[in-house]
């Protein structure tokens, strides 16, 4: 429930729904840019390269394309046939639609378990990222759409009427924002809704920013940089999800290699060889794509956005997931020192029996003479 004193009249807002994939080791953005180029049709570049936000320091800037499409409808809401395709350089895309909505907040309520319910756009996400993989070709390096899959959604309200400053709202309109953040039809106990509107900002005092980890609400007549913000911090989740998956599945073949029983093929040139350079290969990769990841944003200057950032992250629990992918890259170093130390040592241990054998064949030799007197 919410203050039946409060009035809030949406006369403009829309539903930013967004779905992030893994799509390759990296992205050569110049020729995405030329490919999507020879595609033309319903394929278009958009202005948002044009207008970059100019306090991210992006090096280099995600290039974001325009497809036109029938979509079906969410509920009784129409999507936006424009969808957007983000590319970043580190091998991700972010798949964007629209859904224009208006009226009051229990419109926003039904809006958000209706886009929960709804499954159409997400599998059209995922083919159109398929579709545009195939068109990109060599732009990608190791195409693949892996399975994860990270959404949220932004409502942004552009042009609202509303009886208290913007930064009240959480008070007065605690229950139904938290029900919206959460797509959740019943009432929330009092500790959900305070955790699901724990994330909040404001800048002036007709603006405020809800940030949870399925969902933001922005009230502000012109949030472009925040919804970037929040795309790319959702991207980066999507990512460090797949990195950590990534990172299990190197230490169990790190494991795997370490831990073989010793047989004769231990022995033979060039298995130790090629057991550290799998290791230092799935090393290498883990650290490059997390430098990448993590790298990618510099919020130059706007002290507003980087807090946005912050926040933003502390709700995805970015922080958490970075510890853990350095623990696991700790990890695999440890195995490759541990194979460079075995290998080591058997190279000692090879030199001492081959040193022993020497010997033992010199002394056969300066025996023979004397048991075989006739050689």
């Amino acid at each position: 429930m919410h203050d039946k004193a409060l009035e809030l009249n949406i006369r403009t807002g829309i539903c930013h729904l967004l779905y992030a994939y893994d799509i390759g080791m990296s992205t050569d953005l110049a020729k995405c840019l030329e490919r999507v180029a020879l595609l033309g049709g319903s394929t278009t570049l958009s202005n948002r390269n044009r207008r970059a936000p100019k306090y991210f320091g992006y090096d280099p800037q995600p290039l974001t394309i325009i497809q036109e499409a029938a979509l079906p409808a969410v509920g009784a809401y129409a999507v936006s046939p424009s969808v957007s395709l983000t590319f970043y350089d580190f091998g991700a895309v972010s798949i964007g639609y629209e859904i224009g909505f208006a009226g009051d907040l229990e419109d926003v309520r039904e809006l958000s378990i209706e886009i929960e319910k709804n499954d159409a756009l997400r599998s059209d996400s995922r083919r159109r990222t398929e579709d545009i993989m195939r068109a990109l070709g060599d732009a990608v390096d190791h195409p693949l759409v892996a399975a994860p899959v990270e959404d949220y959604s932004i409502f942004e309200i552009k042009d609202f009427d509303l009886s208290c400053p913007a930064g009240e709202l959480p008070k007065r309109a605690k229950g139904i924002l938290a029900q919206i953040m959460r797509a959740e039809q019943q009432a929330l106990s009092a500790q959900e809704s305070s955790d699901s509107l724990a994330c909040c900002i404001t800048y002036g005092l007709d603006d405020i920013t809800l940030i949870d980890w399925n969902a933001a609400m922005i009230f502000d007549r012109d949030a472009d940089d925040v919804c970037a913000v929040l795309e790319f911090a959702n991207v980066e989740l999507l990512e460090l999800r797949f990195l950590d998956y990534q990172l299990d599945a190197s230490l169990d073949r790190s494991y795997a290699l370490t831990s073989r029983p010793r047989s004769f093929s231990r022995w033979l040139p060039g298995w130790t060889a090629r057991t550290i350079r799998q290791i230092s290969r799935m090393q290498l990769e883990g650290a490059i794509l997390f430098e990448r990841v993590s790298n990618a944003p510099k919020l130059l200057g706007d002290q507003f956005l980087a807090r946005v950032y912050r926040l933003a992250a502390q709700r995805f629990h970015l922080s958490e997931w970075n510890a853990s992918i350095l623990r696991k890259l700790d990890t695999i170093e440890d195995f490759y020192q541990q194979i460079h130390s075995r290998a080591a040592g058997q190279r000692l241990e090879l030199l001492d029996w081959i040193i022993i054998i020497l010997i033992l064949i010199e002394v056969i030799i300066m025996l023979l003479p004397r048991h075989l007197p006739g050689l």
